[in-house]
């Protein structure tokens, strides 16, 4: 028989961060920085609300964009946080996490051939999204340097006639950066003078430390060109309860609704009756796992600054994004030998893009106590390699 499996489909990278998950669910003892998911449990009241639902017999579809109570309650959270308006009725959108809005958006404005200047390191769907759309992403590489962050230059040099919208990620995944306001701006001044559109990933936002997130639609003159990512998973703990959304301009958030009618129906119902009472009443939650995230942050950025991986001072997000080129290994083998040889598990930056080679990410959503193990057990194997000395 002949494959009837898809080019697109052959063609597109898989994910460099599940080998390593794969590997280690067959060992015992492992202590893993890899994954980007809160340790917390989902609230209890937040629980409470969604098996309320359920009990409540609210088990069936709802309107395809989200029920209005959720939507509302998205409007105003946002206009309570950024001082920005959206109508619920024809600017907000429910989806399956933020992955199915990101797909969403660039379905919703690309046409084959269609370039989207995609900011790196990132996290490993975003330039798959787009291909999956039918488009091209076009990286953009940062740099340690620069903290990781994107400057109206770096873009300037990608765009091409085909050019067609921004993709930024920050609080960023992996490195734990944020956009100053001075470069967020040149990034609106690019967007402007292309005439492009910004899809901003924001899904990160509550979690920043020391200093106020701005949301990229609240610059001037951008909300009208900036297609806005959020939702539950990171700063209220509901990973798998998968609510997204999104907010948009009227015409292309109409584009996204159809594209979302045929491909989903509606998001997981009892999940938007618990969204409701996070973004209502969950602020207390969120400041709580933020204070926690903060002092586990300064645990770990510590402890590989004292072993030789310098690491800059991530702002955002919960990861690290530490620098291992002082081990002469690249970052594949050094994650590879590093789960091997002491049970410890990272991702290798390059799975995020070329300009994340030579360093790795680390999560610090696992307890202080395990990160504190997990530090101990690569402070040991850099010993062994001769990589550090014996304290």
């Amino acid at each position: 028989m002949r494959s009837y499996v898809s080019k697109s489909t052959q063609n597109l990278h898989p994910s460099g961060i599940r080998r390593y998950f794969d590997i280690a669910a067959t060992m015992d003892d492992v202590v893993t920085l890899g994954i980007g998911e809160p340790n917390f449990v989902t609230p209890e009241h937040i629980m409470e609300a969604g098996i309320a639902a359920m009990r409540g017999g609210q088990t069936g579809y709802t309107a395809n964009s989200g029920t209005i109570e959720l939507r509302e309650a998205i409007s105003d959270y946002i206009h309570r946080l950024y001082g920005l308006e959206y109508d619920p009725q024809t600017q907000v959108l429910v989806t399956v996490g933020v992955s199915e809005a990101l797909w969403l958006a660039f379905k919703a404005i690309l046409d084959p051939g269609d370039e989207v200047l995609v900011v790196e390191p990132c996290f490993v769907a975003n330039p798959a999204a787009v291909e999956m759309a039918g488009g091209v992403p076009v990286m953009v590489p940062t740099s340690v340097e620069h903290e990781f962050q994107v400057t109206g230059a770096d873009l300037e040099a990608k765009i091409t006639p085909r050019t067609k919208a921004i993709l930024i990620s920050y609080p960023n995944n992996p490195t734990g950066a944020i956009l100053t306001h001075e470069h967020m701006l040149e990034v609106a001044d690019v967007a402007r003078k292309h005439d492009l559109l910004v899809i901003s990933d924001e899904i990160y936002e509550r979690l920043v430390y020391g200093i106020k997130h701005v949301n990229f639609a609240s610059l001037p003159g951008m909300q009208e060109r900036t297609i806005l990512l959020s939702g539950m998973s990171k700063s209220f703990a509901m990973t798998g309860w998968r609510i997204g959304y999104a907010t948009a301009p009227v015409e292309i958030m109409a584009a996204m609704r159809k594209l979302h009618q045929y491909l989903i129906m509606s998001a997981p119902t009892m999940g938007q009756m618990a969204a409701i009472e996070a973004l209502r009443y969950g602020e207390p939650d969120v400041q709580m796992m933020l204070a926690d995230y903060d002092r586990r942050r300064r645990l770990i950025v510590d402890g590989f600054n004292h072993m030789g991986l310098t690491c800059f001072e991530p702002r955002g997000a919960f990861y690290c994004f530490p620098n291992i080129e002082v081990t002469g290994m690249t970052d594949e083998a050094f994650c590879e030998a590093l789960l091997k040889e002491e049970r410890v598990a990272v991702i290798p930056g390059s799975a995020f893009g070329e300009s994340g080679r030579g360093f790795i990410r680390a999560s610090y959503t696992n307890s202080y106590e395990n990160i504190q193990e997990a530090l101990n057990r690569m402070e040991r194997f850099m010993v062994k390699h001769g990589f550090l000395l014996p304290a």
